[in-house]
C-alpha cells in the first residue's frame, strides 16, 4: 500500500477520446502533470500518433475532489491517451482494448459532431465500454449562448447511442476550470471492474520499446519493454513468459511465427516499482530480451502469458457480424455494402491489426483468412475496416468470434 492508503497500481483504466485537437492531451497533462507526446514527430506535428499513458491520484477534501494532495486518496487511475486524426484510428483501437472506461472530449467551439468524435463513440461501444463521460472542452473559448448550443448538439449526437446518459462536464483544460466536477463524476460514475488474479496471466501489449540512448555502452544495455495491460492473472519478476504470435520466420519457403521467450527482469506502473503486476492501470514489464526486438511499437498487437500457457495463434476467423447502415465522413455519408467473396477486409482482434480476406460470408456471419495470425478466443470482438473508394479504410461495423 501507498502512503496515500492505495494499491500501488490503478485500480481502473481511464481512456480519453476524441476528435483531433479536442484538448485529449492536454486534459491528460492537467490531471496527471505528465504530457504524454513525446515521441519525436508527435512534438514536430502537435499531434497525438503513439497511445500515451500515465497515472493519477483522487483526493477528496470535505465535498471537494482534487488531483493535489489534500484530505482523504479515494482513487488511483491509469490513463490511456488516444490519438484523435482519422489516420491513427488503428491506434486508438489498440487502446480501447484494454479501456475500462472513457472520457470523451468534445471541444466547444466546434460544430459536433466532428468526424473522429463519432468514430471513436462507435469504437467505445463496439469494445463494450458502457460507461463514458463526456467533457465539454474549451469552454473558455466561446460565449454562453455559443455554449449552450453546442451542447444541444452534443445531447443530440448521443441520442440512442451508449452514451445517451452519460454526464457532460463543460471544462476549460488550458485553465483547469470545473476540473473539480469532472473528477466526482470519475469518482461516483466509473465504477471499478472486477478482475480475474487467479487465473493464468494473460497481456495484451500497447507498446513496445527500446530504452537504451544511442551509443550506450555494451554492457549497460537494458532488455527490451513491454507496454500494456495485464487483463487477468499477475505477472512477478523472474517469470518466464512468451509472447505470441511472435516474430515472422520463413522456413521451408514458408512465412511461420516464431513465439518470443523471455523473463521478466522488472516491473513498473507508471513511476512505481513492483514485485508483482496485476489487472488493472497499464504497465511496463521489462525483459531480458534483444531491445532491437522491442524498438518502436514492433511488438503492439501481440499477447503475453507465462510460458507453455498461450494457446497456439490462428490465420482463420469466423464471426458474426453487426454492421453499420452507412459511414459517416466529414464530405458524405457512404452505404455499408455486405461483404462479397474474395474482398479483403481490415480487422482489429483484441489489439492486433491484419488484413482478412473473406472466404464465406452471408447477411449474419463471415469467414476470413488471415494474413498475419491472430490471437484470438471465443467471444472476443473484432473491429472491422471496410475500403471505399480512394482506398479510405473506414470502420463498418464489428463481429464476434464463434
Amino acid at each position: 500500500m501507498t502512503k496515500d492508503n492505495l494499491p500501488i497500481q490503478p485500480t481502473i483504466n481511464l481512456g480519453i477520446v476524441g476528435h483531433v485537437d479536442h484538448g485529449k492531451t492536454s486534459l491528460t497533462k492537467l490531471l496527471s502533470g505528465k504530457w504524454t507526446d513525446t515521441h519525436s514527430e508527435e512534438k514536430k506535428r502537435g499531434i497525438t500518433i503513439k497511445l500515451g499513458y500515465t497515472n493519477f491520484i483522487i483526493y477528496k477534501d470535505g465535498d471537494v475532489y482534487s488531483t493535489k494532495k489534500q484530505g482523504e486518496s479515494i482513487r488511483k487511475v491509469s490513463i490511456v491517451d488516444a490519438p484523435g486524426h482519422e489516420s491513427f484510428m488503428a491506434t486508438m483501437i489498440s487502446g480501447a482494448a484494454v479501456m475500462d472506461c472513457a472520457v470523451l472530449v468534445v471541444a466547444a467551439n466546434e460544430k459536433c459532431p466532428q468526424p473522429q468524435s463519432l468514430e471513436h463513440l462507435k469504437t467505445l461501444e463496439i469494445a463494450g465500454i458502457k460507461e463514458i463521460i463526456v467533457v465539454q472542452n474549451k469552454i473558455d473559448l466561446v460565449k454562453k449562448e455559443e455554449a449552450l448550443e453546442n451542447y444541444k448538439q452534443i445531447k443530440e449526437f448521443l441520442k440512442g447511442t451508449i452514451a445517451e446518459n452519460s454526464p457532460i462536464i463543460p471544462i476549460s483544460a488550458q485553465y483547469g476550470a470545473n476540473i473539480d466536477e469532472l473528477l466526482r463524476s470519475v469518482v461516483e460514475y466509473l465504477s471499478e471492474p472486477k478482475r480475474e488474479i487467479d487465473s493464468e496471466p494473460l497481456m495484451h501489449i500497447i507498446r513496445s520499446f527500446d530504452i537504451n540512448k544511442p551509443g550506450e555502452n555494451f554492457d549497460k544495455l537494458k532488455g527490451g519493454v513491454l507496454g500494456g495491460s495485464i487483463m487477468k492473472g499477475k505477472f512477478k519478476i523472474g517469470d518466464e513468459i512468451e509472447i505470441k504470435p511472435g516474430i515472422q520466420k520463413s522456413r521451408d519457403g514458408k512465412i511461420v511465427y516464431q513465439p518470443i521467450e523471455a523473463q521478466i527482469t522488472g516491473l513498473m506502473s507508471d513511476k512505481d516499482k513492483l514485485n508483482e503486476a496485476v489487472p488493472g492501470g497499464s504497465v511496463a514489464v521489462m525483459t531480458a530480451l534483444d531491445p532491437f526486438m522491442t524498438k518502436t511499437d514492433s511488438l503492439v498487437g501481440q499477447m503475453a502469458g507465462l510460458k507453455g500457457d498461450l494457446p497456439e495463434p490462428t490465420t482463420e476467423l469466423k464471426f458474426q457480424q453487426f454492421l453499420f447502415d452507412k459511414v459517416i465522413t466529414s464530405k458524405e455519408e457512404l452505404k455499408v455494402k455486405d461483404f462479397v467473396p474474395n474482398e479483403p477486409l481490415m480487422l482489429i482482434v483484441n489489439s492486433l491489426t491484419t488484413v482478412g480476406v473473406v472466404h464465406r460470408t452471408n447477411s449474419k456471419e463471415t469467414s476470413v483468412t488471415l494474413k498475419r495470425p491472430v490471437m484470438a478466443f471465443s467471444g472476443d470482438r473484432v473491429v472491422i475496416f471496410k475500403r471505399f473508394e480512394g482506398n479510405k479504410w473506414r470502420i463498418v461495423g464489428h463481429g464476434l468470434i464463434e
